[in-house]
């Protein structure tokens, strides 16, 4: 299977601390990856990597068939989807919701001297659509509720029909109710054959979409354990990366976590 992200050996080091250390990963084609683990374990700054925007101290990586550091990232981030919180404030809050989207096909922030065609408005409306943003394509992006937020930085990360689709922690801030639409939008991204290869970041075993298929856990920029969903989310592996003891289920496609009574 064809590789689409390769990391070896990966450091990322700040001010002597190493917030990434000895990380190895390879997602493969078509795969659906999760990544856990605590606050400060070092997701975010493991996805900024994989979105080519951050270079490691040290380590290799490459990111559909590119080496980062011998590649024009500019040129590399259009065919790299990429949706968080931390992107979504990058935006003029009076920039309408339809040239959020459609700016993603040039993976740029604002409307400025890229030319688009009828055939992007005409996939901006179509994403906007598909997920439930329809009525509030001409509103101004800063007026959004967070759920509406999260589900237009994700129309926008499709806007290029990306090969590689990362959602940063996509169900953080969101209530009950969004984070289950969420969840279920994404789930039928997930099962679709033609979607991306996708990485998704969370804290929260709950919020991981039916149809992803491997698990990355992380505690302390280290890598506890990655594989196989099924063989990473058992309680010892989560114990271990969340230094709690937690029961782990899987019922009918969703996961859920708890404190273990015993």
């Amino acid at each position: 299977m064809t590789s689409v992200i390769e990391m070896r050996d990966v450091f990322v080091r700040r001010d002597g601390r190493d917030i990434l250390a000895d990380i190895s990963l390879t997602v493969g084609e078509g795969e659906r990856w999760v990544v856990l683990g605590p606050n400060g374990a070092g997701k975010t700054t493991l996805m900024l990597i994989a979105a080519a925007r951050l270079f490691p101290t040290s380590g290799d990586v490459e990111i559909l068939d590119e080496v980062l550091g011998a590649v024009e990232v500019a040129d590399l981030r259009t065919r790299i989807g990429w949706a968080s919180t931390l992107h979504g404030m990058e935006f003029p809050p009076g920039e309408s919701v339809r040239d959020v989207v459609m700016s993603g096909a040039h993976a740029v922030i604002g409307r400025w001297r890229e030319e688009y065609d009828e055939a992007d408005a005409s996939r901006a409306v179509g994403l906007l659509a598909a997920w439930g943003l329809s009525d509030l394509i001409d509103r101004a992006f800063g007026t959004l509720s967070e759920g509406e937020r999260k589900r237009a930085l994700i129309a926008r990360s499709l806007m290029a029909n990306p090969e590689l689709l990362l959602l940063d922690e996509p169900g953080a801030g969101l209530d009950l109710g969004g984070r289950e639409d969420l969840v279920q939008r994404l789930a039928r991204l997930a099962g679709d054959p033609l979607a991306p290869t996708q990485v998704l970041v969370t804290h929260h075993v709950e919020e991981i979409p039916e149809g992803f298929t491997h698990a990355l856990l992380l505690r302390g920029g280290r890598a506890v354990a990655a594989g196989p969903l099924g063989e990473v989310l058992t309680g010892p592996w989560l114990n271990e990366a969340f230094g709690l003891r937690l029961t782990v289920q899987h019922d009918a496609g969703r996961w859920h976590a708890r404190r273990s009574r015993s």
